[in-house]
């Protein structure tokens, strides 16, 4: 089974933040596969079972606590993949990879250190922040509109490729290759 993890932060307040991508993403996974993420009772997250193969979760601790919510939904033999925002792509790349770092993320460390094996990320670049602005500062606001038009095509094509990957159309390779020369200009 995949197990697909959208990061970002829960409420009303995060909503069409940079560190939002991820589960903006997942939610038009979710659209896709026509499932809703539902929260289960006494549980820390959000989740649709999309057919029998794939599982969308959306974990409803802060991005930094992401990782808590890892051994409670993934399995032994599952194929974990997870969607977050990564500030060294610019705005609106898209990326592709297995394995690797933290790179600095910290919802990615605290996924890192439930479950160290070696994942698939999605990133979707939300660009550097400008000169005297902080990180937290930066991930945690909305973007322009001519922003938000680049992430809205690349949350689309981020979903198309991995809708690609777990319906198994396409190797990861391939799908690899597609993600990261994409271009969304």
């Amino acid at each position: 089974m995949f197990v697909v993890f959208g990061l970002g932060n829960p409420g009303l307040k995060y909503e069409g933040t940079r560190h939002n991508v991820g589960v903006e993403t997942l939610q038009k996974m979710a659209a896709y596969f026509q499932v809703k993420l539902k929260k289960r009772c006494f549980s820390s997250y959000e989740e649709a079972i999309a057919n029998e193969n794939i599982k969308l979760v959306f974990p409803l601790t802060y991005m930094n606590r992401s990782g808590k919510v890892v051994n409670r939904t993934v399995k032994e033999f599952d194929e974990l993949i997870v969607i977050c925002d990564q500030m060294d792509l610019p705005c609106g790349k898209i990326r592709l990879k297995r394995g690797g770092s933290s790179a600095g993320h910290n919802g990615l460390k605290s996924m890192l250190e439930a479950y160290p094996q070696n994942f698939i990320r999605m990133y979707i670049g939300v660009g550097r922040p400008q000169e005297g602005i902080s990180v937290p500062d930066h991930v945690l606001s909305r973007f322009s509109e001519q922003d938000r038009a680049l992430i809205e095509k690349a949350e689309d094509k981020a979903a198309e490729i991995l809708e690609k990957l777990l319906c198994n159309e396409q190797t990861f390779a391939i799908l690899q290759g597609e993600a990261n020369s994409w271009s969304c200009s």
